[in-house]
């Protein structure tokens, strides 16, 4: 990233709250790895669950964005990489306890529109209460069951929503990835990635196989928008924000 245009070095940038996520975020995702050997799954646990579902409980609107895939080590380490490079200098822009409050609320508005999307594509399901419903490969279950595999973790949605502040706060900082060939500035690239998760989401409603939730990151922008929004018209913060 150039940064020339603020006065905000990204160099070496590694505030406390930033800091802190990032170590939490990971030593969760390692006792993910650990614990199922001891019969505790946290991603059962504590991962976002659908409201009608059985193992659902609220506090998973905020529990489920300090889990990630349990799979591979990918997952939380795009999203932690990504923490650490816009999120940082957002937190030395506000302060510790604005973006700490910033970056809950966009997971939360992430999970709550990840609800919603649910709400459309599973209350037939929810509907059949315990009655046996056909998942393929001769394979049959409850339909209360079926719920329950409907789970979403990460920090994707809070991840989404300090990616628009910092296009908000810094809109013309030049962002330089790997695999475009020229410099974009941050308010263009905001637009574009909203735009891609847009299509990609409605395409999965379509009837695609992708597992992603895209419409759960619009969420977070969605949420931090509105925050961002809420305190600029009260003067608590102060930007561009164009």
């Amino acid at each position: 990233m150039n940064n020339n245009s603020s006065k905000f070095n990204l160099g070496g940038i590694f505030p406390p709250v930033t800091r802190n996520l990032i170590i939490i975020n990971f030593l969760i995702w390692f006792a993910e790895m650990v614990l199922p050997r001891y019969g505790i799954d946290l991603i059962s646990m504590f991962g976002l669950h659908y409201f009608q579902a059985s193992e659902f409980n609220p506090f998973q609107l905020v529990s489920y964005m300090f889990l990630h895939s349990n799979a591979g080590i990918d997952h939380v380490f795009f999203n932690m990489f990504s923490l650490w490079m816009f999120g940082g200098i957002v937190e030395q822009a506000w302060g510790q306890w604005r973006y700490l409050f910033f970056y809950l609320t966009c997971g939360v508005s992430a999970a709550l529109v990840q609800e919603a999307i649910w709400a459309i594509d599973l209350s037939s399901v929810a509907a059949l209460g315990n009655e046996m419903v056909n998942v393929g490969n001769g394979m049959n279950m409850p339909a209360s069951q079926l719920l329950n595999m409907a789970v979403t973790v990460g920090a994707s949605g809070s991840i989404f929503g300090l990616l628009l502040a910092f296009g908000m706060l810094f809109p013309n900082n030049l962002i330089f990835f790997l695999f475009i060939p020229v410099p974009i500035k941050a308010k263009y690239f905001v637009i574009i990635y909203g735009l891609a998760e847009l299509f990609l989401g409605v395409r999965s409603m379509g009837g695609g196989a992708d597992s992603v939730a895209h419409f759960a990151h619009l969420g977070g922008m969605l949420g931090g928008l509105i925050l961002i929004l809420l305190w600029r018209k009260k003067g608590h913060i102060h930007g561009p924000y164009n």
